[in-house]
């Protein structure tokens, strides 16, 4: 699918569907908070959303104190709904609209979030230039949640690509994997969806 024909599809799906009638909703986002407790970030550590919609991951962040948040989506309709639902403190967290395969960083991050965006990636050319600007713009930690091979093999009427810990630890070789967990996720209709969540850290070239 062209990036004009993935935006409009995701532009579609946020315009016309509550949270009770997408899969991906998910009230609390249990995992992801703790794996990035994990971490024990400073509060003013750089925290980027990647394909964070209408998440509220950014809620449970704010939450926390943390105050350099950034939330990237390809529709601007899922970040306009996150905006409405967090109000004013909207405010406080910067909104980017971008396909991320064409995404232009322009600072570095201490953490590169990621839960339910690289499986749609699907072609080796896609898959490459998130990882290149993955590689360039993550400073420290990186968490990746994606469809394992036991998930779905569509979403959202569109191909996913299923991973294997094996298969993400080759895709993300310039990063050093933490720990790897698989979880099922069971969307608003009570369907089941298994994802394999990775952490990574960047490794730094030798000084």
């Amino acid at each position: 699918m062209q990036m004009e024909n993935r935006k409009e599809h995701w532009e579609k799906a946020y315009e016309t569907k509550s949270p009770e009638q997408v899969s991906w909703t998910q009230p609390i986002p249990t995992t992801s908070l703790s794996f990035i407790k994990d971490f024990n970030l400073p509060k003013d550590a750089r925290i980027i959303d990647i394909g964070g919609g209408d998440s509220h991951l950014v809620d449970y962040l704010l939450k926390d104190g943390f105050t350099d948040i950034t939330v990237l989506d390809i529709a601007e309709a899922a970040l306009e709904k996150a905006k409405a639902r967090l109000g004013k403190t909207h405010t406080l967290v910067k909104w980017i609209v971008s396909d991320i395969t064409k995404f232009q960083p322009a600072e570095q991050y201490d953490l590169w979030h990621d839960r339910a965006t690289f499986h749609f990636l699907t072609t080796p050319q896609q898959i490459a230039s998130y990882i290149g600007i993955a590689e360039k713009a993550v400073d420290n930690f990186m968490v990746i949640g994606t469809f394992s091979e036991n998930g779905p093999a569509k979403c959202s009427d569109l191909p996913v690509k299923q991973y294997t810990e094996i298969q993400l630890e080759h895709e993300l070789n310039s990063f050093t994997k933490l720990k790897c967990i698989n979880e099922d996720h069971i969307t608003p209709f009570n369907t089941i969806q298994n994802f394999l969540f990775c952490s990574f850290k960047k490794r730094h070239a030798p000084a």
